[in-house]
């Protein structure tokens, strides 16, 4: 299946990031799958990227599988120690302690 970006798709990501609770994070590939696209965490990827243009959204509660923080976000650590997310190292979330059961 293609993912073509269009703006409902672009809010769909963006209503599942949106419901991440403080002190949580999710998965590039578990907000995939909440959407019904389990192969297009890139995609997912994409859309946080560009998430301001359509508004406010927590990005910074979005990680990759292992828990690693997006290469090109600065802040998002320190968004993330502000809300008590614990971390393995400097650039890894505690997964196990932190992951999104949704």
């Amino acid at each position: 299946m293609s993912a073509v970006l269009t703006k409902d798709l672009i809010y769909e990501i963006l209503s599942v990031v949106e419901e991440i609770p403080e002190g949580k994070v999710a998965s590039y590939g578990q907000i995939a799958k909440l959407i019904g696209r389990d192969k297009n965490a890139r995609l997912v990827g994409k859309v946080l990227s560009i998430s301001g243009y359509y508004g406010k959204y927590p990005c910074h509660r979005v990680v990759n599988h292992a828990g690693r923080l997006a290469p090109h976000f600065p802040e998002q650590k320190n968004l993330l120690l502000k809300e008590n997310v614990e971390f393995k190292d400097s650039l890894h979330v505690n997964m196990k302690k932190c992951r999104w059961d949704c």
